[in-house]
């Protein structure tokens, strides 16, 4: 084929089809240039048949077509764009993710610099910006990516405080890298003009202990850009990936903050505050369920306390939680804030080595030195040996009752068998509470999304004992009440407006009221473009699409509730685990919507997130 037959066959064919060709060419199947496009193998096989009309063969697979030397030369040549070499990958290279949220400056001119530099100097760069999260297939390609590079260069500006979507990018590549011997993705943050504290609950907590690098100006992209060469020649690993980039640029290494403090009283009208997870005690957004909390405030003054707080994600779990923990201070108590969600994934590998991690922090907590050595004794087994420190070691140092505020312990359901010794200790302590002195001064506040789906003997469950907790949705004073607070004048009428959309659903009303206050919108066009990629809550809805797609059977299972017109029946497990993402209710054996948000939202995407997880 000569170069005019060439340009005239190429003319036929779209730019994916160009992109197949190619890889067909240098003799890749059609599952590797499936994942490497992110389309499905069946996508694939329709683009060959369109480009074998074009070309007039049978089958691109022919010896005689593929590795033809003519075309390959031909494409060099003339679409060096397309093909270089044989393939647009390069395996021996560190692939890097570079993640930002604004399109705007200085994100989006720190992100190019950051691109530009790194791709000069050979590292092959996936950007995922907003818009690529917004595109078709994005979240997947995005997905992969994650499970395929090296590192992660994550930008946070005040514009990402409350993302969902990069909460979760964060999130996975935690998990990753826990998961990994290597340590891989590592993950260094660059802080935009944006402090620690100014990030949601969930994100400053899977940044802790991080080396983040700082922006303050348009001086500092040069010495970022030169601190991240410097860090990647070194070679990164586990350890290098947590010791400070070199470079001009500030680089912090500062704790997460303890925003637990109560620096003033709540004011009836306050300035808006952007919800970030959990309500700090001095807001004045908090919600009091007076007689949940009041109730909350009586228990842990009992010796021995166990309370369970019980409700989705975003409902105000750690919120009350942290009510409770410091009501205790307030009668002089010792607290300790612990969330399964920031312990690494090894961590619950092994019974043993999570319960002397459990100690450890307890210790640390409460600045006692670690006395593990002293206290453990491998020949009891693990939960004597923790039941002996806490006895022996803890309860003996304070003289004053205990308060433990175990959040986010869904992340031990994933583990079965140790999920069942742990929370039967539990339970054991709380038993042992009503016989012996010591056990006396140990509270318990135990924070969780659901648990049946743990199967455990009932007469070592935590679960049936103690004072349970569930936190509803707001009512419609509730709702006209925090309204009000944000110096909206509404009555029942925009409530109701309002709620026929999200319901009660505490983050997503304060969401909405957030942005109304700030006149950034109105309630009429909130509820036009609600269920849209363009509207308030895209982001926190391509969050859930995004986790879905990764679950293919319970997306699919979700999929039934969205085109039902009446409640349906689930498996208990995917009932459970759809309830603890805060997208239906259980209403006995029967499962509904949480929200008209999300029937809007998914009905009219059903297809799309089921076949993007297959």
């Amino acid at each position: 084929m000569n170069q005019a037959e060439f340009t005239q066959a190429l003319a036929g064919l779209t730019p994916r089809q160009e992109e197949v060709l190619v890889k067909i060419l240098v003799g890749e199947k059609d599952a590797e240039i499936a994942n490497q496009l992110h389309i499905t193998q069946g996508t694939v096989r329709k683009h060959v048949e369109n480009i074998c009309k074009t070309f007039g063969l049978s089958d691109l697979q022919d010896p005689g077509f593929n590795h033809r030397p003519d075309l390959i030369a031909l494409f060099a040549k003339y679409r060096p764009d397309l093909f270089s070499g044989g393939t647009q990958t390069h395996p021996n290279r560190t692939k890097i993710l570079l993640s930002y949220y604004r399109g705007t400056n200085p994100d989006k001119s720190l992100a190019d610099q950051l691109e530009d530099t790194l791709q000069a100097s050979g590292y092959d760069i996936f950007v995922a910006s907003n818009s690529r999260r917004m595109a078709t297939n994005g979240l997947r390609q995005i997905c992969t990516q994650l499970n395929q590079c090296d590192g992660v260069l994550i930008l946070l500006s005040k514009g990402v405080a409350g993302s969902e979507m990069v909460t979760e990018e964060v999130r996975l590549a935690k998990t990753l890298r826990d998961r990994t011997p290597e340590g891989k993705p590592w993950i260094v943050p660059i802080l935009i003009n944006c402090p620690i504290n100014s990030l949601n609950h969930d994100l400053r907590g899977y940044l802790q202990g991080m080396p983040q690098q700082e922006w303050h100006s348009a001086e500092d992209t040069s010495a970022i850009a030169q601190a991240v060469l410097e860090l990647l020649s070194s070679g990164v690993s586990r350890d290098s990936a947590f010791t400070p980039l070199k470079g001009t640029a500030k680089i912090v290494r500062s704790p997460i903050p303890d925003t637990l403090t109560l620096n003033s009283p709540p004011q009836p009208v306050a300035e808006p505050e952007l919800p970030r997870g959990q309500v700090e005690l001095a807001s004045a957004f908090y919600v009091v369920r007076s007689r949940i909390d009041n109730r909350c405030y009586e228990e842990i003054a009992k010796p021995g306390a166990l309370i369970r707080i019980k409700a989705p994600r975003q409902m105000g779990k750690t919120s009350l939680m942290a009510r409770i923990l410091h009501h205790a201070t307030t009668l002089k108590y010792r607290t300790v804030p612990l969330s399964f969600q920031l312990a690494d994934s090894s961590v619950f590998n092994d019974l043993d080595r999570f319960l002397q991690w459990f100690c450890a922090v307890i210790a640390l907590e409460l600045q006692l030195p670690d006395q593990l050595a002293k206290y453990w004794n491998g020949v009891f087994g693990s939960k004597i040996s923790c039941k002996s420190y806490f006895e022996r070691y803890l309860l003996t140092n304070v003289t004053e009752p205990l308060v433990l505020g175990l959040d986010e312990v869904d992340r031990v359901f994933q583990y079965p068998e140790l999920s069942s010794d742990f929370f039967g200790l539990l339970r054991a302590w709380h038993e042992e509470s009503k016989n012996r002195e010591i056990w006396r001064k140990l509270r318990l506040v135990v924070v969780h999304s659901t648990e049946v789906y743990v199967p455990m003997d009932i007469n070592q469950s935590p679960f049936n004992v103690g004072l349970p907790i569930e936190l509803p949705e707001f009512n419609t004073e509730q709702i006209e009440e925090l309204a009000a607070r944000h110096g909206l004048a509404w009555g029942a009428s925009e409530v109701e407006q309002l709620m026929a959309i999200v319901g009660g659903h505490p983050y997503l009303v304060r969401l909405a009221l957030y942005h109304i206050a700030r006149q950034e919108m109105t309630l009429e066009q909130l509820l036009e473009t609600a269920p849209t990629d363009s509207g308030l809550y895209s982001d926190h809805l391509r969050r859930h699409l995004w986790m879905l797609s990764q679950q293919p059977t319970l997306a699919a299972a979700f999929n039934k509730v969205v085109i039902a017109e009446k409640p349906v029946q689930l498996e208990p497990i995917h009932g459970f685990k759809l309830y603890s993402l805060g997208l239906v209710n259980l209403q006995g054996n029967e499962v509904t919507l949480r929200c008209d948000l999300y029937r809007q939202y998914f009905r009219i995407r059903s297809g799309n997130f089921i076949s993007s997880s297959s």
